[in-house]
């Protein structure tokens, strides 16, 4: 059999390379990608009355998730159901968390999502905001039970391991607050010290609160938010379902550890439209009179903004 031998050097160049792609990514050993925070807003009846109702915001939520690209965030205020809907509109993730009220599927979670073709899941677990955290319970002063769902994961690109956390702080309890963001700094420390960490949340307080300052001044956390390389804020993270309302309050954060370098900070206010019970066209002015205008009523995913940073360590 004749062999081409111009054929052959050419493949032997290509494998060579490939190969030298390969070692120089390997060596690299830089790992990048994007978290965010969702507080996605619990299904309930009176949201449906109005207009924001789950059925209505949950594809147009997965649809921002996909966008943006969330390669793993925490969400907080999900039921069971809402989860599991979630999840099917988002190929290739996965979720863990448990429910607050009974550990199991009874109450709101705060579920760790993440993409399952980059992130390998090593080890998880929950603890509940209070003075008995292996068990559920009212901690301290709160209003509400409270939990945090943790995960470690390895980045499989890198095989750098990470461990991410993710609560929803009470409303009420003040003493609480400042009392269950020690715990989880106390939780971290005792699962994995050595490891590049994230907390993301919704805290229910804003940056001139005494709880994130014990967050913020902490000796291996902080806000990524005050160390971003670039920021893109131009709300607060709370809406109240409102498309034009404005705060400077960011309720909703994602804290990390030193080793973690903050890309890009961003507020993500993205809204989508409905229509009026009487659909009206807007006269054609200054736009070519083939074009349909209408008025519509615009709404937001959830009365959170969802928050995202592009991290890389």
């Amino acid at each position: 059999m004749k062999i081409n031998i111009s054929y052959f050097k050419y493949l032997l160049v290509l494998l060579f390379i490939n190969c030298t792609v390969a070692a120089s990514a390997d060596s690299n050993g830089t790992a990048h990608f994007n978290v965010a925070s969702y507080n996605l807003r619990q299904l309930n009846k009176q949201d449906s009355i109005n207009g924001d109702g789950w059925a209505r915001r949950c594809p147009v939520i997965a649809s921002l998730i996909r966008f943006h690209e969330f390669d793993i965030f925490g969400t907080q205020e999900g039921y069971k159901r809402q989860l599991e809907e979630l999840k099917a509109l988002l190929p290739g993730y996965d979720y863990i968390g448990i429910a607050r009220e009974d550990g199991k599927d009874k109450g709101e979670h705060s579920a760790i999502f993440y993409d399952t073709t980059k992130f390998e899941l090593i080890d998880h677990g929950d603890f509940w905001l209070s003075e008995t955290p292996d068990r559920p319970g009212l901690g301290w002063d709160a209003a509400c039970v409270r939990i945090c769902s943790w995960g470690k994961f390895r980045h499989r690109e890198t095989g750098k391991i990470f461990q991410f956390f993710n609560l929803h702080q009470d409303h009420v309890g003040k003493r609480a607050r400042i009392e269950s963001v020690l715990l989880v700094q106390k939780k971290m420390k005792e699962i994995g010290l050595d490891l590049p960490t994230f907390l993301t949340g919704d805290f229910n307080v804003d940056q001139t609160h005494d709880m994130y300052q014990v967050l913020a001044s902490s000796d291996f956390l902080k806000d990524s938010f005050t160390i971003a390389e670039f920021v893109y804020a131009l709300n607060g993270t709370y809406n109240s379902y409102k498309n034009d309302g404005y705060t400077k309050s960011r309720i909703d954060h994602i804290f990390v550890t030193d080793d973690i370098k903050v890309e890009k900070y961003g507020v993500l206010t993205d809204s989508y439209r409905t229509p009026e019970e009487t659909e009206t066209e807007y006269e054609a002015r200054d736009f070519p009179k083939e074009l349909k205008l209408q008025a519509y009523k615009g709404r937001v995913p959830s009365d959170h903004f969802p928050i995202m940073v592009k991290v890389s360590f």
